[in-house]
């Protein structure tokens, strides 16, 4: 799953993308209002997010402007608020500015993931953690694959290739859009590692796990959908 992380403290930010990406997360930093509006809008024209852990304090601006922003412009990304403010008041103006949870700093980084992975499960429609795909199940809480009773060994970038493709609900993505979930926008990378990665994947999981639609990309397999 392709995250942005919202936070002006480099030292914070850079543990939440830390804790996060090891827990099969891909993710994105932007220090300040301008830069989140840049990546936000430019995901909208390639890879949407699958959502955003936002920080208020910004150092252009305040992090509920920003979202009452985003969701006047019809943004409709899950939203985190991560924050120093805990009085009730900035609670509610968090909630009625669009956010979907609020966790104030301190915070303990289980906890982070606990809520983070509970809204992309709210926002996919998901009673479950667990997902049927063929004779494999995902487990989306623990970011682990299992097959016929096995757990079967992914790596971190198959891991979120897979939860792309499942965040999709079957529509076929470019290698260009899968690439941003794997590596985010930042990391330049071979044009092949995507195919790669679909290899490995079919290997492990099945040939029919995955479908290729020619000339435009790949879709979860039909008998897996």
């Amino acid at each position: 799953m392709h995250i942005l992380i919202v936070e002006d403290n480099a030292l914070v930010a850079s543990g939440v993308r830390a804790g996060l990406e090891l827990h099969g997360f891909t993710c994105d930093v932007a220090p300040d209002a301008a830069s989140a509006r840049e990546r936000m809008d430019g995901a909208r024209h390639a890879t949407p997010y699958a959502a955003c852990v936002l920080d208020l304090g910004l150092p252009d601006g305040d992090g509920i402007a920003l979202l009452r922003r985003w969701r006047a412009a019809a943004v409709d990304v899950p939203v985190l608020i991560l924050t120093a403010r805990g009085a009730l008041e900035d609670k509610v103006a968090g909630f009625e500015g669009g956010g979907d949870d609020y966790l104030t700093k301190p915070f303990d980084l289980q906890e982070l993931v606990l809520r983070l992975r509970a809204l992309l499960r709210r926002a996919a429609g998901r009673a479950s953690d667990r997902l049927a795909l063929g004779d494999c199940e995902v487990r989306m809480d623990t970011a682990e694959v299992w097959r016929d009773g096995a757990r079967v060994d992914v790596s971190r970038r198959e891991w979120a290739l897979l939860a792309a493709l499942l965040q999709a609900h079957g529509r076929t993505l470019t290698p260009a859009q899968l690439h941003d979930s794997l590596y985010g926008f930042d990391l330049d990378v071979g044009s092949n590692t995507v195919n790669v990665h679909v290899h490995h994947l079919r290997r492990k999981l099945g040939a029919d796990i995955i479908e290729t639609v020619r000339g435009v990309g790949f879709r979860l397999g039909r008998s897996s959908a």
